[in-house]
């Protein structure tokens, strides 16, 4: 599957955004999805998940009541909306997938920028 993410952009601190990731393939809902950002000088660290029905979400517990991944199956697409957007959300933001039962994201999209001024 090849991944493609956008929407990212500069917003001001409060405001918000939502990250879009296309999906190539037909079997686009056996993947797990998730999103993943690096900010500059820091390691890659996970945002939120979904499975590949999206039945069930994981989020990072800095962006918990904030960011909601959701997913649309017949569309191939993923998304990412992101409220109350804070300085520290600045990041590349990637969207990654991998199939239930190997474990690990193997594919990874090629990540948009998110720059949120305070």
């Amino acid at each position: 599957v090849q991944l493609q993410a956008s929407g990212g952009g500069l917003v001001q601190a409060g405001g918000s955004l939502r990250l879009s990731c296309a999906a190539s393939g037909r079997t686009f809902s056996r993947y797990f999805m998730g999103w993943f950002r690096q900010a500059p000088g820091k390691e890659r660290e996970f945002v939120a998940s979904i499975t590949s029905s999206g039945g069930s979400t994981n989020y990072a517990d800095s962006v918990k009541g904030r960011f909601t991944i959701s997913r649309d199956n017949a569309k191939n697409m993923v998304y990412l909306q992101m409220n109350s957007l804070k300085a520290e959300d600045t990041a590349v933001y990637y969207c990654a997938a991998g199939i239930p039962g190997q474990g690990n994201y193997a594919y990874w999209g090629q990540g948009t920028q998110v720059t949120v001024s305070s």
